[in-house]
């Protein structure tokens, strides 16, 4: 009952072997060591696209491998049972490239996606930034609409037909923070404001290349874990962005970013679910190794009763998301599956945080060593409680679910 394949039909138990052993052998052995180094390995990612992992979740029709949600849970987890800066880089490039299969025009995805899928172009989300966290609606990166010649157009500029006049070009200006897989990925989805004074209805997506004029990196992030996933801040001084690359029209970002970042919630909690059923393998191992009192502290009942406890809350992490991935896979409401994500998120992230801890505990003074990598997984877990939405968000998106508040 606690085996993470337990229940699953033969398709989906053959992927989570295959890609349980390519972790095993090819992502795992340098954990420890990126971690210190604070290094991201990009072969990594072309080793999952070789697998087909990169293009994963997504309908075969536009270059996807079509796993359903359910099933790239069973992917995530394992990745991030090995090294959750792994998982995190991974999910990071496929919630850039989600939009692009919902939102993106034939060309967009004839022109984006299949460099990403086979790994020679790496994907980055930009959504937040100093002010604009939790509160996403409040970002202040601005998008300026720009005629043909380059001059400004006013949201009331009109043709001599009397239409709005279209925008050839968008001038980005503003800073993001905190975005993973900067300053590796090549391609950003940044989302500016037209107009701050409209709140969520005037954010845009857009698609931006490295290398752009008027584009260039901030400081790095030094955290705190996850550390082989770099993040660094976003500096868009008068970036000329083409309309072509407009992903969604005009005041359409915030449900951009909003339709992704469901999917993203519940890969994030499977990833946690991975880190968590890490260290608890991890502690179990270790007490049957180490012998105090005469006996494996295997025996102890104290330590006993860690472990069921660790058991109990690795389970429900995998149940709750599987369940969220489940209600994707089925086409419940938006809500639903909103508000089943946050509860996943949540409660997986929570689990892998006081997992790790007390796999830290159980470990001892060899837990508190970075030595053995047990620390490692308990500072990776604190980030994973506050990214994608703080824990303090989601339980009030599952409260105004469950007290009818969101419209359904």
């Amino acid at each position: 009952m606690f085996d993470a394949f337990d229940g699953l039909g033969p398709d989906q138990r053959l992927l989570g072997e295959t890609v349980r052993q390519f972790a095993r052998e090819v992502i795992a052995p340098g954990a420890i060591a990126r971690d210190e180094e604070e290094r991201f390995d990009r072969s990594l990612i072309g080793a999952m696209a070789e697998l087909g992992l990169l293009a994963g979740p997504f309908p075969e029709s536009v270059g996807g491998a079509g796993l359903t949600a359910e099933a790239w849970t069973i992917v995530v987890e394992e990745i991030a049972a090995a090294d959750m800066a792994v998982a995190v880089s991974l999910c990071v490039h496929v919630l850039h490239q989600n939009p692009v299969v919902r939102w993106g025009t034939p060309e967009q995805q004839a022109r984006w996606l299949p460099a990403m899928q086979a790994g020679e172009a790496l994907g980055a989300f930009a959504l937040t930034e100093p002010g604009a966290g939790s509160d996403a609606a409040a970002l202040r990166t601005r998008a300026t609409r720009l005629a043909a010649g380059g001059q400004e157009i006013g949201p009331d500029d009109r043709t001599a037909g009397g239409e709005p006049t279209d925008a050839a070009a968008y001038r980005l200006d503003g800073t993001k923070i905190w975005i993973s897989n900067a300053p590796e990925a090549e391609r950003y989805l940044v989302f500016a404001t037209l107009d701050p004074a409209r709140g969520a209805g005037g954010i845009t997506a857009f698609l931006v290349e490295k290398g752009t004029p008027g584009f260039r990196f901030g400081a790095h992030e030094k955290k705190m874990g996850i550390r082989a996933c770099p993040a660094a801040e976003l500096v868009f001084d008068g970036a000329v962005i083409p309309a072509a690359n407009r992903l969604g029209g005009e005041g359409e970002g915030y449900r951009v970013a909003l339709s992704a970042l469901g999917d993203g919630r519940i890969a994030i909690a499977a990833a946690c679910t991975g880190l968590a059923r890490a260290a608890l393998d991890r502690a179990t191992t270790y007490l049957h190794e180490r012998r105090a009192f005469g006996v494996e502290i295997a025996e102890l009942q104290g330590l006993r009763f860690m472990v069921a406890e660790m058991a109990q809350q690795v389970a429900s992490a995998r149940a709750l998301t599987r369940g969220a991935a489940h209600a994707r896979d089925r086409g419940a409401p938006g809500a639903e599956v909103a508000a089943a994500a946050s509860l996943a998120k949540w409660t997986a992230s929570d689990a892998a945080m006081r997992v790790t801890t007390d796999a830290v505990q159980l470990f001892g003074g060899a837990g508190y060593s970075r030595e053995t990598g047990v620390e490692r997984l308990m500072r990776d877990a604190k980030g994973a409680q506050i990214y994608e939405g703080t824990n303090q968000v989601h339980r009030g998106i599952v409260a105004d679910a469950i007290l009818g508040r969101v419209p359904g």
